[in-house]
């Protein structure tokens, strides 16, 4: 099958690297012409492990590629994937879809025989209809059908999720749409991963109800976490017993500063918004909503109680600021509240992050970025885990507090236990929904 895939962003980088290697030509299309510059030298602009070879290897092999020119990518393609951004557009809260439109009007001005167009990105009820008219109305000679295939890749895991994914959904209208999408995806169907075929509305609306199902789960063990600080509880005892019932499950039980990304709170808002439009109001997602929010300013009030109330004066040093572990997205991430609020307080923050920099640079001004975790913390008042990646999942607690001026932890991603850390020497820890301890 020949594949054109327009967007090289996150979705689109990764789903057309392994498309092309389940055996499938792909050209992938951008207006970028430093982004297409940089994917024919080899360059990956984002940050998602193992992406670089397997891309590598795929433009080795010739069936990958890379073009500014979407007439080009278009000609001959079977199917035409549209992996735009949806960014929540100002205002109202709803997905932005002029990304979205602006590709099917391209698709209509060159596309000339049959194809599906396929939207990948992450759109509200009604879009995939939306993109029909807007071809058919464009260019009325044109056979062509649409498809709805949303994606479900986690950053840091997203190969895996491609190659392994729990369920693949492919939302068509003909029997012909149905059988070339079963083409591009039959690696998957021949290893039995499941494939979910339905109707176009139903399957945009897979997408947003599971990420605002997970979403909430997440809010919901954060503000156990918040109640177990309260009574005395252990919220990682509490997350584990919960986790072990199969009707709750064990993933996205883990307490922390709130959720953040390029996804969830995204799509938590288009949900929200999409009912309101309705007349069916979503309460729990907007709920949700609220709840991520205040999370994070109470992250904020922990670390103002183990400065003595105040950031004024204070050197805090803050390992992780990228959403999580394994990617350099800063979208939405809890260091956009959490660090600035510190910034503004009158604080000097050191931050360490393995591939948090080049995006957060612009993002966290007034911080100095450094590269080693104990160099951050010499002299410290405060060091803060905000993002688990693995290099500070394992450190050197007495070095650590040696160094320090004042030796306090707060693990935001209870990373460490209370034990470890007071018998390496700090004076004072909190973490979410835990027991800490104050000398």
């Amino acid at each position: 099958m020949k594949i054109a895939m327009i967007g090289t962003g996150y979705v689109g980088l990764v789903s057309g690297v392994c498309f092309s290697d389940f055996g499938h030509d792909v050209i992938c299309v951008d207006k970028d012409p430093t982004k297409i510059e940089k994917l024919e030298r080899g360059e990956v602009p984002i940050y998602e492990p193992g992406l670089d070879v397997l891309m590598a290897k795929n433009v080795e092999a010739g069936r990958l590629t890379f073009t500014l020119d979407l007439a080009k990518a278009v000609e001959g393609a079977d199917a035409i994937f549209i992996a735009v951004g949806t960014p929540t557009r100002r205002g109202d809260g709803h997905a932005d879809l002029t990304y979205v439109m602006a590709a099917a009007e391209e698709i209509a001005q060159t596309a000339k025989d049959y194809v599906v167009v396929v939207t990948k990105s992450t759109v509200p009820v009604g879009t995939n209809r939306k993109v029909r008219e807007t071809i058919a109305a464009a260019n009325p000679a044109l056979d062509f059908d649409v498809a709805s295939n949303p994606e479900f890749l986690r950053e840091g895991a997203a190969i895996d999720d491609f190659m392994k994914p729990d369920r693949v959904v492919v939302g068509v209208e003909t029997d012909r749409a149905a059988e070339v999408m079963a083409a591009i995806y039959q690696p998957l169907y021949l290893r039995d991963f499941p494939i979910v075929t339905t109707d176009l509305e139903s399957a945009e609306m897979i997408k947003y109800a599971a990420n605002a199902f997970l979403a909430t789960k997440i809010t919901f063990i954060n503000e156990i976490a918040a109640l177990c600080e309260k009574v005395g509880a252990d919220v990682k005892q509490v997350s584990r017993g919960m986790g072990m019932d199969g009707r709750i499950g064990n993933k996205f039980l883990h307490a922390g500063p709130g959720y953040g990304g390029s996804c969830f709170p995204k799509d938590t808002k288009a949900l929200a918004r999409i009912g309101q439009d309705f007349a069916s109001p979503m309460q729990i997602t907007e709920a949700v909503i609220k709840v991520n929010e205040e999370v994070k300013r109470r992250m904020v009030e922990k670390l103002a109680d183990l400065c003595d109330g105040s950031f004024n004066g204070k050197t805090v040093a803050v390992l992780g600021v990228t959403f999580k572990p394994n990617t350099d997205d800063m979208r939405d991430a809890p260091s956009l509240t959490i660090v600035p609020a510190m910034v503004g307080g009158g604080a000097k923050v050191r931050v360490v992050d393995p591939q948090g920099r080049h995006e957060g640079e612009k993002l966290l001004p007034g911080v100095n970025w450094i590269e080693d975790p104990y160099e951050a913390a010499e002299g410290a008042d405060l060091i803060v885990v905000l993002t688990e990646w693995n290099e500070f999942r394992a450190l050197d607690l007495k070095r650590l507090s040696g160094s320090m001026n004042t030796p306090r932890m707060a693990d935001l991603r209870n990373v460490y236990k209370a034990k470890d850390v007071e018998a390496n020497g700090f004076t004072a820890y909190t973490a979410v929904g835990r027991s800490g301890f104050e000398a």
